[in-house]
């Protein structure tokens, strides 16, 4: 049952959901992130309000966070109704508005930016905080992993026994983060990215790794012990009660990552480990990631690649398709102004494969594959112009960055 709600809370609600429409009617996107700032502004206790009822799990995490939300949401529909920012606007005003969407809700799946955790965390009241990964993510207008970390680090050292955090054992900084908090679950969820921590979180030696661990020679930090974990072949998950092989519709070995820590977060909200398999199953893409359209006669698949874990993942994935690679590169403020990062990304592992390349900062990305040794067929402003190079009824594999993928997933997705 939804909580009674003061005057002003009401008003603020309504204000907020006119300043959405107006933003919507107006071209100016979903409505989502000016609707909660109009909210908030008015009633700067509206999170607390609308969260009061509700059992909360917020997760965060550099890559993978809209795609674990959106399973944690899924499985616990099946408990109960689900308020959820599956628009992935993961600030405040976002998540306001998820909320204020759903106010009869059970439960809150909500995805936070990394940066705005402790703030969301503590203004929702959130039981259960689910922490993914730390890395390199908008250099320019962000944090680096490290302070990032260290913010994660006081969040939990001030977190009580009642809240529950399901973290990843695998990425040192989220280890040394949540080793913090009274009460944790670990999830070995991989970590195949490991530029970003190299260097001991706590002491700043460096690290020790072995495929299975990795460890601190000097203060003794090391991997925690794991009840939850994935396989080597990536496609199982042991479970304190036995192992499982999830049936995803989404690909990829992060995305099976990506369920074991959903996994440990929605049966400790009581769902049923089948019941939580079967609603894993049903998301098969994840507000664009992932899906399939025709262009021009040819099937795309679109890739979402915002840094350079993602990217190398991305990479990864598209290794044996057949179809042509478009990557798509722009640096507007959501992706991050400075595009250096992309000589992180190892794409020497590709060279030879037949590219095209889009988007406002097309030359600098074909330059870096050119180096790389990728055949590089044309650069282009937009992406679907590689229609043009494309075999008859060949595929597209398009990897763009973040405002890159958002015009093109309103271009083709109808």
């Amino acid at each position: 049952m939804s909580a009674q709600l003061p005057l002003r809370s009401h008003l603020a609600i309504t204000a907020g959901r006119t300043a959405a429409a107006v933003s919507r009617a107006v071209g100016r996107g979903r409505g989502q992130v000016i609707g909660g700032r109009v909210m908030l502004k008015i009633d700067p206790s509206l999170l607390r309000r609308l969260a009061a009822p509700m059992r909360v799990t917020a997760v965060s995490a550099t890559n993978g966070k809209s795609t674990t939300t959106r399973m944690i949401a899924e499985a616990l529909r099946t408990a109960g109704s689900v308020a959820h920012n599956s628009t992935g606007a993961n600030m405040a005003a976002g998540v306001a508005t998820a909320l204020a969407t759903n106010r009869r809700a059970a439960f809150a799946a909500i995805e936070v930016d990394e940066a705005h955790l402790p703030a969301v965390a503590q203004s929702t009241g959130a039981s259960q905080l689910v922490l993914m990964n730390l890395s390199r993510d908008q250099l320019d207008r962000g944090s680096e992993v490290r302070m990032l970390a260290e913010r994660w680090h006081s969040m939990a050292a001030a977190l009580g026994p009642d809240v529950e955090v399901i973290a990843n054992a695998d990425d040192p900084m989220v280890a040394w983060a949540a080793s913090a908090a009274p009460n944790v679950t670990w999830v070995g969820c991989g970590q195949w990215w490991t530029e970003d921590s190299a260097l001991c979180p706590s002491c700043g030696a460096s690290l020790t790794r072995t495929a299975a661990n990795w460890a601190c020679q000097r203060c003794g930090l090391s991997r925690p012990e794991t009840a939850w974990f994935i396989l080597p072949d990536a496609a199982q998950i042991v479970t304190p009660s036995g192992t499982v092989r999830p049936q995803l519709a989404l690909p990829g070995r992060f995305n099976v990552a990506n369920a074991a820590i959903a996994l440990a977060a929605v049966t400790a909200r009581g769902v049923g480990t089948d019941s939580a398999l079967d609603a894993f199953g049903r998301v098969n893409d994840v507000d664009g990631r992932y899906v399939r359209a025709s262009v021009e006669g040819h099937e795309a698949r679109l890739l979402l690649g915002k840094n350079p874990a993602s990217w190398t993942e991305m990479m990864q994935l598209v290794a044996g398709s057949p179809a042509l690679l478009v990557t798509v590169l722009n640096a507007r403020g959501a992706d991050g102004r400075d595009p250096s990062w992309i000589w992180d990304v190892p794409f020497e592992d590709w060279a030879g494969r037949p590219c095209w390349v889009a988007g406002e900062r097309r030359f600098d990305l074909a330059v870096r594959l050119d180096t790389a040794g990728l055949e590089v067929l044309g650069v282009s402003l937009d992406p679907l112009a590689a229609t043009a190079e494309a075999a008859p009824g060949q595929g597209l594999d398009i990897v763009a960055n973040y405002t890159a993928f958002q015009e093109l997933r309103g271009q083709v997705v109808k």
